[in-house]
């Protein structure tokens, strides 16, 4: 009786197979990763889209806008808190905005104990942005980041937006109209640790620019800038480990950007519409409306 003869691969039937596996494991893993990517922008956007019902609860409630940060002195004025703190309580974080009012009944220095300044909060940060929420380490201390800044208009010093340094806007003040106005957009944290902390912070200059709010048109005015270019930033891609793309706007996601406007709405915008943002910046610029 004869015995079966039993073929095994060749080498070159073996390279091919492996071959083809790998290719197949290659698109797997590419597919995977472009279905957590959109699935990032998607939960990014929709963030914006909770902060943007959180600034209108506030506005029904306060009858105008949060700070975009308190710097003036005074009593119940909170100095260098961020207008991110101040939406807490329409975050569904009343206790944390709680805490953040008794620490301020203990210390008027925010950034000192029992301020709850290291405290991630979910709400402010991107999926995509892996410095947020944190916290991370900064001489000596553990600090909280967001990846949403508020729009303070086309110049640090211009207050022409809608959110900058003692702030008090409502909503009838924007006379470019709510649909055609930025509230805040993505930027995340700066590599260094100093500008991207959500509870409070002082900016480049005491106004929380580059912090907790950010101008279309930033220039560099403080020494933790030193070395980027005098001219103003303008939105465009952006890179985690350079210091100076904390000048504007921009994110993780791939050729673009999230931005809130006052209506509540939430837009992403290509990095080509760099020219049109400064008009969108402004809220009463007489600008016609335009989107992308």
């Amino acid at each position: 009786m004869s015995r079966g003869v039993r073929r095994g691969f060749t080498l070159v039937e073996l390279v091919v197979v492996v071959g083809i596996v790998g290719l197949m494991v290659g698109l797997t893993l590419s597919a995977v990763q472009r279905v957590r990517a959109a699935a990032a922008r998607t939960n990014c956007g929709d963030r914006l889209r909770q902060l943007g019902l959180a600034f209108h609860h506030f506005h029904d409630a306060r009858g105008a806008l949060p700070a975009g940060v308190a710097v003036k002195e005074g009593p119940g004025v909170y100095q260098y808190l961020n207008w991110e703190a101040r939406l807490l309580p329409y975050l569904d974080q009343g206790p944390l905005w709680r805490q953040a009012e008794e620490a301020f009944g203990a210390n008027p220095n925010v950034f000192g104990a029992p301020h709850p300044i290291a405290v991630p909060v979910p709400a402010f940060a991107c999926p995509a942005d892996p410095h947020a929420p944190g916290p991370r380490a900064w001489q000596g201390g553990m600090y909280a980041f967001t990846s949403y800044l508020g729009v303070s208009g086309t110049r640090r010093t211009r207050h022409d937006g809608v959110l900058f340094a003692d702030s008090k806007t409502k909503l009838t003040d924007v006379l470019d109209g709510t649909s055609y106005t930025l509230l805040a957009g993505e930027r995340p944290s700066t590599p260094d640790g100093v500008f991207g902390w959500w509870y409070a912070g002082g900016g480049q200059r005491g106004d929380g620019s580059a912090e907790s709010v950010l101008s279309t048109g930033e220039v560099p005015s403080s020494v933790w800038f030193n070395g980027c270019p005098g001219g103003r930033a303008r939105f465009g891609p952006g890179r985690l480990d350079e210091q100076c793309d904390g000048l504007h706007f921009w994110s993780l996601h791939p050729g673009g950007a999230h931005f809130l406007f006052c209506d509540g709405s939430v837009r992403y915008f290509p990095y080509a519409a760099a020219d049109l943002l400064p008009a969108l910046a402004t809220r009463a610029g007489g600008e016609p409306g335009e989107l992308p």
